[in-house]
């Protein structure tokens, strides 16, 4: 259903069940996905492509223009997954055409209240955003992360796979797979054992997590020691875990 007071450009492509609430706007140059609910006063600006299943609650800005002074208004884009929940207030980007001119969102993520996620971005899938966190232009997100309210992401910082950061946290470098951190700037603070166990992680594969841990913070090694010993470690979580360190452009969060 769509409300009478929303504005909706005639090339914009709406799946056939789409909901669109009062008073919300969307542009030119959009394409919406079967299942989607958009709340009212929302505003979608193109291009922009947006799956199924996706709920954008009221206030959200999907789409705009980025705020990086070097735009010049080329046509970028935002591509968004499957099952995300974007609530009130969220800002997310378009890209720039000095980097991939696109910002792309996975799946099955929740945006909490006013999160801000800047041009260039990639976010993986199963990822929680609290309330207010800002997200930097062209960070790399892996999945299943979480990151408490008010977290601030420093552009082109890349952040692990099944990592957690605690809240207020500012994130200056890279944070590896699997590791939880905190603080200004961000420390790390062992693995998200608790996080592991709740997605069905057996106790064998924390215990090569942790040993994984120790190896990298506890020794005293240089980063590329510690992944010559990693590599020595035969699983797959430790072969993520070591791809998110050889992923690292910015150093290590130490």
């Amino acid at each position: 259903m769509i409300h009478s007071s929303a504005i909706i450009d005639p090339s914009a492509r709406l799946a056939d069940d789409v909901e669109v609430g009062p008073w919300t706007v969307i542009g030119p140059n959009v394409e919406v996905g079967s299942g989607t609910r958009i709340n009212s006063h929302v505003v979608i600006k193109g291009p922009t492509k947006i799956g199924s299943g996706n709920h954008i609650f009221q206030f959200a800005s999907i789409g705009e223009d980025c705020q990086d002074k070097k735009y010049n208004g080329e046509p970028t884009e935002l591509l968004i997954g499957d099952n995300n929940v974007f609530r009130e207030g969220c800002t997310i980007h378009r890209g720039t055409i000095q980097d991939n001119s696109v910002t792309i969102i996975g799946s099955d993520n929740l945006f909490m209240a006013n999160v801000h996620v800047a041009h260039d971005c990639v976010v993986g899938s199963n990822n929680i955003l609290a309330n207010n966190c800002a997200i930097a232009g062209h960070v790399q997100m892996g999945d299943n992360i979480i990151l408490g309210g008010f977290t601030a992401v420093h552009q082109f910082c890349v952040i692990g796979s099944h990592s957690m950061c605690g809240a207020g946290t500012v994130v200056l470098k890279d944070i590896p797979a699997f590791v939880m951190s905190n603080g200004n700037s961000a420390q790390p603070h062992g693995i998200n054992a608790e996080g592991l166990k709740r997605r069905g992680f057996s106790s064998e594969a924390i215990q090569n997590i942790k040993r994984a841990y120790k190896i990298i913070y506890r020794q005293g090694l240089k980063l590329d020691q510690a992944i010559e010993q990693l590599e020595l470690m035969t699983s797959p979580e430790i072969q993520l875990l070591t791809d998110s360190l050889k992923a690292s452009t910015r150093g290590i969060i130490r």
